[in-house]
């Protein structure tokens, strides 16, 4: 099967499972972003373009699925961290193998940067300002999505 066949599907199954699994999965109202983390691996492995690519469509995908009342936010975000993120991408493409601590940190670095631009824009679109803003959707996600990054390292080949 050709790699972008491959990837587009693998990016399929990743919005399909963050839709049916890990939305069901929450710890004190928050879930965690696997999306964000195909994201990333797709820009660590391919680069900029591609990472842009796969964060607008999987954002858009996601955005029409989970969060509903904010269609394009997350398509927005994961566009430009993809990007971002495509600027480092690794050397060793397809070959790309994160030990289980370069994937939490990463992962806990970029959670908390995305969840905390949705926390900023949500909080300004809504005009609300609480705690659980802050802690939970922002930090507590952050944290939850980095945790999910390690066991996912873990269990790699």
């Amino acid at each position: 099967m050709p790699t972008l066949v491959r990837q587009v599907l693998i990016g399929l199954g990743v919005v399909l499972a963050q839709w049916l699994i890990f939305s069901r999965l929450p710890i004190w109202g928050v879930v965690p972003d696997v999306v964000l983390l195909y994201v990333a691996i797709m820009a660590l492995r391919y680069g900029r373009v591609t990472g842009a690519i796969a964060g607008f469509a999987a954002g858009l995908g996601a955005d029409f699925l989970i969060l509903g009342s904010f269609v394009g936010l997350g398509a927005l975000i994961k566009t430009i961290l993809g990007f971002v993120v495509g600027i480092f991408r690794s050397e060793r493409g397809e070959m790309l193998r994160l030990d289980p601590f370069t994937a939490f940190v990463g992962a806990l670095v970029l959670a908390a940067v995305h969840n905390g631009l949705m926390v900023i824009l949500m909080a300004l679109d809504e005009g609300t300002r609480t705690l659980f803003l802050v802690f939970g959707v922002w930090l507590g996600a952050a944290l939850y999505t980095a945790v999910v990054a390690l066991v996912g390292s873990l269990f790699r080949r």
